[in-house]
């Protein structure tokens, strides 16, 4: 009885799309989250009696055949790559990105990370970095005299002290971006690291070669539409009880032909 192995494997599938949803909308007030959207594919088939062969009784070529599917199979769960809305905060640190790009991090182990989370913070030290401690390459460090800060579009970061009114460049952010923005392996707390998939970082000015610009005092919201997440969810929930009825028929098929006398 094939349909309890392929019912099975739909209601695997289904149970994964329940878990993406729900990873979606505990993330809805993440910073610069981006929804993911489960993908599936068609699992092997059975080839009962291949389209094209010969009929042995009258030499005719089968137009069709007879191929039997045996389920199906998780094929990606992939990122909906779209720009949140930018809400204001009035950090002087906090940046967000309008547009492409990514920030770039640099992890306790050395190891180069890459966020679009720009709630950024200051050290003791005056050193930028995200709020769980990784700075921020280039590195920057903020006077401790520093009255305040600005940073423009194009991420240069001035200071301004109270014996001067004109600022002091302390440097400029950097955006990266990659050929293949999805192919990036989430590390959590924001974070992504580069893979083959992704392709090498490609390192620029904010503004320039296809990358957005950083907004001082504001910070990206999550792309995640909470009304298109419940509708899947729905769907999903249908999908999940449409295949453990399959399962229930199979069920009763087999009971079926025990019973017989």
């Amino acid at each position: 009885m094939r349909a309890l192995k392929i019912a099975a494997t739909g209601m695997m599938a289904q149970q994964m799309r329940v878990e993406t949803i729900s990873n979606n909308l505990s993330n809805m007030s993440t910073t610069g989250y981006n929804a993911r959207r489960a993908e599936f594919a068609d699992l092997h088939y059975q080839q009962m009696s291949r389209a094209g062969a010969i009929n042995a009784s009258d030499g005719t070529v089968l137009p069709t055949g007879v191929q039997l599917g045996l389920g199906v199979r998780p094929a990606a769960i992939s990122v909906q790559l779209a720009q949140g809305g930018l809400s204001p905060t009035g950090g002087d640190l906090d940046v967000a990105i309008n547009g492409k790009g990514f920030l770039e991090v640099t992890l306790p182990s050395g190891q180069t990370a890459y966020t679009r989370d720009g709630g950024l913070k200051r050290t003791g030290e005056g050193l930028i970095v995200t709020s769980d401690g990784y700075p921020v390459a280039p590195e920057i460090v903020i006077p401790d005299d520093a009255r305040n800060i600005s940073i423009n579009l194009d991420g240069e970061v001035y200071a301004y002290f109270e014996e001067n009114a004109a600022g002091q460049l302390l440097g400029q952010f950097n955006l990266t971006g990659f050929s293949n923005a999805k192919g990036l392996e989430a590390l959590g707390g924001n974070l992504f690291s580069e893979t083959e998939a992704s392709g090498p970082p490609q390192i620029s000015t904010p503004g320039i070669d296809g990358l957005g610009t950083l907004r001082q005092g504001y910070l990206e919201d999550s792309s995640v539409d909470a009304v298109r997440e419940i509708t899947e969810l729905i769907e999903a929930q249908r999908g999940y009880e449409m295949n453990a009825k399959v399962i229930s028929a199979a069920d009763q098929m087999m009971g079926a032909t025990t019973q017989v006398r």
